[in-house]
């Protein structure tokens, strides 16, 4: 078994070390579609600076990294998350798990947007050159089901199926001729809607010792999908995490209060290379607070959040919120809550 887990965690890190060096031989920007499959899902994730790929021992970590599903400390949860976008774009995730004895954790998850109402257009060669075609709505949605499976003390690995559906209305396009004047003009309405399979692949390692933990993730392996005569991949991404205890190196582990700091390094297929920061610190399990920072990215820099934890009528539940400033755009605000059987 023990073989099987170092075969396992060396083919993330051999599919990690090929990605950064086709990275390294060419730079693509903007080459990714259903952008969607990335907004960060869990407030607590984001309070520490979006690292998800570890230390994400909820159910929502089946939208960072599947294997750390099989850490749940329940037999059953549900999580329930809103994110108050940038230009009133917001999204909406469930997420549900289900422990099926000593075979391993079964989940499932939902991800649909709120991008609002949009006004049509079509060029026209009258005074303002275009004319309104009413409003439309756009819309996009992912469901999935994952298993993850703790085969040790040390090691889990996991995997989250996802079919994704994107809708961006439809669109006016000419056919034929070569100006709104030319009398071939041809005009024909088309829909641009799409449906596409995807896979995330995690593995997880604990090495039970100050706290330090490993966590590898495929997100979105997919084939790729075609809008008129532009093919285009998923965002695909390769990400590494790891997290220690520092304080643990100069004292006994005190159950009352914990520190941990986390970092991770993400590698997308169309960017180069995110490096994210976080810390939280829990005290009696009942409170966390959290703060993070990314690098690499155009907007994002730091956030920060708080967690509360109660047992209400014997079922543990969470609350937690994030905060995420956006640079010129204004800033996100993240809610979830989590509810243990």
């Amino acid at each position: 078994m023990f073989t099987r887990t170092k075969l396992f965690l060396l083919a993330l890190l051999v599919c990690g070390v090929c990605h950064g060096v086709l990275q390294a031989q060419f730079v693509k920007k903007a080459q990714v579609g259903f952008r969607f499959l990335e907004n960060p899902v869990s407030a607590e994730v984001i309070g520490r600076g979006s690292v998800g790929v570890v230390n994400t021992t909820t159910v929502n970590s089946i939208f960072w990294n599947p294997a750390l599903l099989g850490w749940m400390s329940r037999d059953v949860e549900v999580a329930m998350n809103h994110t108050q976008g940038i230009a009133d774009i917001n999204y909406n995730a469930v997420a549900a798990g289900l422990r099926l004895g000593d075979l391993g954790v079964v989940g499932i998850s939902a991800l649909a947007m709120d991008y609002g109402t949009f006004y049509g257009t079509v060029r026209s060669a009258n005074s303002q050159g275009y004319e309104e075609t009413g409003t439309f709505t756009p819309s996009a949605l992912m469901v999935g089901i994952a298993f993850s499976q703790k085969v040790s003390t040390h090691f889990s690995f996991g995997v989250h199926g996802k079919y994704a559906h994107q809708d961006l209305g439809d669109a006016t396009v000419s056919t034929a001729g070569s100006s709104l004047s030319d009398p071939a003009l041809t005009l024909e309405k088309r829909n641009y809607t799409k449906d596409v399979a995807a896979l995330d692949v995690g593995a997880y390692y604990e090495f039970l010792y100050n706290g330090i933990t490993f966590g590898a993730v495929l997100q979105n392996i997919s084939p790729e999908l075609t809008y008129e005569n532009e093919a285009f991949p998923l965002p695909f991404a390769v990400s590494f995490g790891v997290t220690v205890k520092p304080l643990s190196f100069f004292m006994e582990e005190d159950s009352t209060n914990s520190l941990i700091l986390c970092f991770e390094s993400r590698h997308p297929r169309d960017f180069g290379e995110k490096v994210k920061f976080g810390a939280e610190y829990r005290f009696l399990n009942m409170f966390a607070a959290r703060a993070g920072y990314t690098l690499n990215y155009d907007e994002r820099s730091w956030s920060a959040g708080v967690g509360l934890y109660r047992e209400i009528s014997g079922f543990p539940l969470r609350l937690d919120y994030a905060y995420e400033p956006f640079g010129i755009l204004g800033s996100r605000h993240h809610l979830s809550l989590t509810i243990c059987y």
